[in-house]
Parts: C-alpha cells; sequence; structure tokens
C-alpha cells in the first residue's frame, strides 16, 4: 500500500489549496479513505472522510462548510479541496485507509496559513 499526498504549501488566510493523494497497491475504489491533519503539540484529528463509492462523506467540526473531500477512482485519487482557508488550519495533513485491522498513512503534505 501506498499513498502520496501532493499540493500542500503556503497559503494566505482566505486563501484555497487543493490536496491529492494518490493511492496504489490496492484496490482503491473498494475501500473509504479519509483525511487528516496534525498540527505541531496537538493530536491527529480527522479532517474528512468519504466513502468508497463517494457518495458519503463526513467532515469535522472546524472545517465543514469550508474543505470538500472527493475521489477519482478511475485515478485512483484522493482529494481535499481547501478553501476559507484559516491560521488553525495550519498542520501536516496525511492520507489514511484502513485495510482490516491496519491504518495506512502517506507521508504527508504541510499547509501553511499566514495571516
Amino acid at each position: 500500500v501506498q499513498l502520496v499526498e501532493s499540493g500542500g504549501g503556503l497559503v494566505q488566510a482566505g486563501g484555497s489549496l487543493r490536496l491529492s493523494c494518490a493511492a496504489s497497491g490496492f484496490t482503491f475504489s473498494t475501500f473509504r479513505t479519509s483525511w487528516y491533519r496534525q498540527a505541531p503539540g496537538k493530536e491527529r484529528e480527522l479532517v474528512a472522510g468519504i466513502s468508497s463509492s463517494g457518495r458519503n462523506t463526513n467532515y469535522g467540526d472546524s472545517v465543514k462548510g469550508r474543505f470538500t473531500i472527493s475521489r477519482d477512482n478511475t485515478k485512483n485519487t484522493l482529494y481535499l479541496q481547501m478553501n476559507s482557508l484559516e491560521l488553525e488550519d495550519t498542520a501536516v495533513y496525511y492520507c489514511n485507509v484502513r485495510i482490516g485491522i491496519v491504518d495506512f498513512w502517506g507521508q504527508g503534505t504541510q499547509v501553511t496559513v499566514s495571516s
């Protein structure tokens, strides 16, 4: 299993970024996938999750209405569109898939929001 995130960077507050996660080594279209984030000194938290088909999504309270999770099963890719970014969104963002009882993670991509 391999998950490779991209798209992070430095953005001003109020701006937007789109993260991508390229998946390989498993049948992407059959597994629910998620985005998590971890800010310095804080625990890793769920940002958003999406069902295998893409029809069902859920979001952490702090990002509802600002972030949108989506997936393209033909490209084995997970996305996170982040709008109206806030300073508190600064974190390393990770792609996640749980297969059985094992959690797989990407290496993460840094998102830094500046004032």
